[in-house]
């Protein structure tokens, strides 16, 4: 990853049940919106726990931007631009929420220690606000439940360990199959996961059946895949169910 400071911008529950594209299209959108200093790392998708008692429209989870800025002193505009991205674009009925996060110990720990319990638990409004009270934090209608995905996305993205790409530099435009090199030259680690865990070539190709996200293990983008033949790989993790993948759409 760059050098350069990371801030963590995440949206929540800004989409409807109607809708025809979810929260991570709204995400990789804000691409287009940051100042024109920075960059996108990656978009991140993160699956926060899916239960009776929480309102989400398909399958709760929230949309963290990784942006790439010259320095924190562009924070500020980070927030405004990504506040006014939300408003311009959530959709009647939801309950957007945006967190926005500089890469800074302090402020994250306890964005981490939230986001990991948003994960498996029921959690609350007011216990995001405590876990974000040294960064920004907004609700911008309806019940500002999406407050919470977006804290815990946030928390989630910086721990490094959690959630898959949506975007990632030219992510959408790799072939398929497509190569370990070109994988690797997009700086995208392909990681066996088979019982052998032989260690592929350059030149081996992946099957991806047009669709490749891959994880967010280690701080790093990583696509687990498993040997089908000597030479050829076929990465994991394609939704089986039709419209599983519409929240990144």
């Amino acid at each position: 990853m760059s050098n350069r400071p990371r801030v963590f911008v995440c949206f929540d529950d800004t989409d409807n049940i109607d809708a025809p594209r979810g929260t991570g299209k709204l995400a990789r959108w804000y691409a287009e919106e940051i100042p024109e200093d920075c960059s996108v790392w990656g978009v991140v998708r993160q699956q926060l726990l899916v239960h009776p008692a929480i309102p989400y429209t398909s399958h709760n989870s929230s949309a963290c931007v990784v942006v790439l800025a010259p320095s924190f002193d562009l924070l500020d505009e980070i927030t405004e631009r990504a506040i006014a991205h939300v408003e311009r674009h959530a959709l009647e009925g939801s309950d957007p929420g945006v967190c926005v996060a500089p890469d800074d110990h302090d402020s994250l720990a306890p964005l981490v220690e939230f986001g990991r319990l948003a994960a498996t638990s029921v959690t609350t409004q007011n216990a995001a606000r405590r876990a974000a009270s040294r960064v920004h934090l907004s609700g911008h209608g309806g019940t500002e439940d999406g407050i919470i995905g977006a804290a815990a996305g946030v928390g989630l993205t910086a721990w490094g360990w959690s959630g898959r790409f949506v975007e990632f530099g030219a992510l959408r435009e790799l072939p398929d199959p497509v190569t370990v090199g070109e994988l690797e030259d997009l700086g995208i680690i392909v990681l066996p996961v088979d019982r052998n865990v032989i260690s592929p070539r350059a030149e081996d190709t992946i099957a991806t059946a047009g669709w490749l996200r891959p994880r967010l293990w280690g701080g790093c983008p990583c696509v687990p895949v498993v040997s089908a033949a000597p030479g050829h790989w076929v990465a994991i993790g394609k939704a089986a169910l039709p419209g599983a993948d519409q929240q990144e759409s």
